[in-house]
């Protein structure tokens, strides 16, 4: 019977085996990396609200330039953002706010209105770019626009403009924020804002009737410090008004119900101006006295704000005493401005360079991990590439040490069926026997004088041969051949003779005889592997289908 071919695994390189290994291994690295920043910033993420000075905290155990992956970088740009906004102000450090902007655009509505919010602001607060609410102005108008999503810019909007003074075009937006944000505690400062819309756009009878709502609202609720803090206001905007009277009444009011509280000299200095509007200008001068005596036991910021505004109306009361106009007082809180505003650029300055010699310090140990890390991967990956190779070489004289075993073993199938003396043998053991007396396997044997290989080639020796060790006589193999099969050989060389090697007609002539894969391997000087892949270029020459005999092709290919 004809041997049925079989293709074997075939063999793996141990090498490339640790590097895929290796490969994996980082990839998963990387990734619990991931997570794990991922997991800091949901937890950062989940407090930021309610206490935004521990969710700052949180983050601050990730390093920026670490995070590899695009969406945790938005979404860490974007929560460090909201919190330095909850705390007060935007920083410096939240410059990368625009790459939120960009990522989210497509991707997450709601995150992208928030970071394009907080994009217009820093535009705002660091470069003083009053095109930032013309930016919010866009995105408060966006179509279809879901109210939940409109508040956060258009609040952002209304109390810039708020801080700005810009009255008239702020009004629309506020009443719109009244009408769309149900939320209580928002109502109070929407209704807050408005007040001082109208109040600063001269409308004070419109914004008294907003603090009279705004001081019900705090009764009925029971906030004290609301209703302070109203009932405060409405002595500014009685003043205002020209209610001096009611004006002069509230201020009573409060230093008899509080008469140690920490605004005295506010209160003294509102009922000096009502007072010198009245034409009462000797009580205005004592009110205004007793404030300037209050407000000397304040700190020095506190008494620097006061003196702006009571510095202007001791000018205007001397100015009444003496009928001269002196800019001494003005010059002195310009002075103290200038001075004020010198000292916070030196400081924001030193704030700078402190945060960018900061910077560059980490940046430098951060290349100076960055390289030893390296060097350690590369001391890591020869120790990994040497190791496989050693372990390679290893593997390959084992895997060379099996074949020799398999040729062994092949060797001394032949020799026992060649010493065998069975006188009706077929035709194809006789071929065998003859094939071995005309192959070289002398001298392949011969080649790794090992004590085995002596052993064999004594054995070999004892057989009847005329070919004393030379290669084989394919010629004359091709002779028997034809002979014992009608020609085999000469019908497959005449017809495929100008498309087959040499080596691949030796392959067809061998397995026509019965030879294994393992027997032609050895009986060629081949590898199995070799003889396979031989065997598939044989295949696709003659047209023979996969799972066909070769052999039985060329026969029914003859019948035919």
């Amino acid at each position: 019977m004809l041997n049925m071919i079989t293709i074997n695994q075939p063999y793996k390189n141990p090498l490339l085996s640790i590097l895929a290994v290796l490969i994996a291994a980082s990839i998963a690295v990387s990734c619990s990396h991931s997570q794990k920043q991922a997991q800091i910033i949901s937890d950062a993420e989940r407090i930021a609200y309610d206490h935004p000075d521990s969710a700052l905290s949180i983050l601050d155990i990730i390093e920026p330039s670490e995070l590899s992956v695009d969406s945790l970088k938005a979404q860490y740009y974007l929560l460090k953002a909201l919190i330095h906004d909850k705390q007060g102000h935007l920083q410096l450090s939240d410059s990368l706010i625009g790459y939120s902007s960009d990522y989210y655009k497509h991707k997450d509505l709601n995150r992208a209105i928030k970071s394009a919010t907080l994009s217009a602001l820093y535009n705002y607060w660091v470069n003083g770019d009053r095109n930032a609410i013309v930016q919010l102005d866009s995105l408060t108008n966006i179509n279809n626009l879901p109210d939940s999503l409109t508040i956060f810019p258009l609040r952002k909007r209304a109390y810039w403009s708020t801080k700005l003074f810009d009255e008239k075009d702020n009004r629309p937006v506020i009443k719109r924020l009244i009408s769309i944000d149900k939320d209580s505690a928002s109502q109070h400062l929407y209704k807050y804002w408005l007040y001082i819309d109208y109040l600063f756009d001269g409308q004070t009878d419109s914004s008294l009737i907003i603090l009279d709502e705004l001081i019900g609202q705090a009764i009925s609720s029971k906030l004290s410090e609301h209703q302070f803090k109203y009932e405060y206001e409405k002595m500014g905007a009685l003043e205002e008004s020209g209610h001096y009277a009611e004006c002069l009444e509230l201020a009573d009011k409060f230093l008899e119900k509080a008469p140690g509280n920490s605004i005295k000299h506010y209160i003294y200095l509102w009922k000096s101006l009502a007072l010198l509007n009245m034409d009462n200008r000797n009580e205005a001068i004592r009110e205004l006295a007793k404030a300037d005596s209050c407000a000397a036991s304040t700190s020095e910021n506190e008494k620097g704000y006061y003196n702006s505004f009571s510095y202007l109306l001791n000018t205007v009361l001397d100015y009444q005493n003496t009928g001269k106009l002196r800019l001494i007082r003005m010059a002195q809180i310009n002075n103290r401005q200038k001075d004020y505003l010198f000292r916070t650029q030196s400081l924001q300055h030193e704030a700078e360079q402190s945060a960018f010699e900061i910077e560059n310090r980490r940046l430098i140990l951060k290349a100076r991990n960055d390289r030893q890390t390296a060097i350690l991967i590369i001391v890591v990956l020869a120790a990994i590439i040497i190791s496989g190779s050693l372990l390679w070489y290893a593997l390959h004289r084992k895997r060379k040490a099996v074949e020799a075993l398999e040729r062994n073993e092949v060797f001394q199938k032949l020799i026992d069926e060649s010493n065998a003396t069975a006188t009706n043998a077929a035709q194809s053991e006789s071929l065998r026997r003859a094939m071995l007396q005309q192959l070289g396997i002398i001298k392949m044997v011969a080649e790794t004088p090992t004590e085995q290989n002596r052993d064999m080639l004594r054995k070999i020796s004892s057989i009847d041969s005329d070919t004393q060790g030379a290669l084989v006589n394919w010629e004359s193999v091709y002779a028997i051949i034809d002979n014992l099969y009608s020609g085999f050989y000469t019908r497959l060389h005449t017809r495929h003779g100008d498309i087959l090697t040499d080596k691949e007609e030796q392959i067809i002539v061998l397995i026509s005889a019965g030879f294994s894969t393992k027997e032609i391997s050895v009986i060629t000087g081949q590898t199995t592997a070799t003889i396979y892949v031989r065997k598939s270029s044989i295949r696709k020459k003659l047209g023979v289908p996969e799972k066909e005999d070769i052999v039985a092709f060329l026969r029914q290919e003859d019948n035919d």
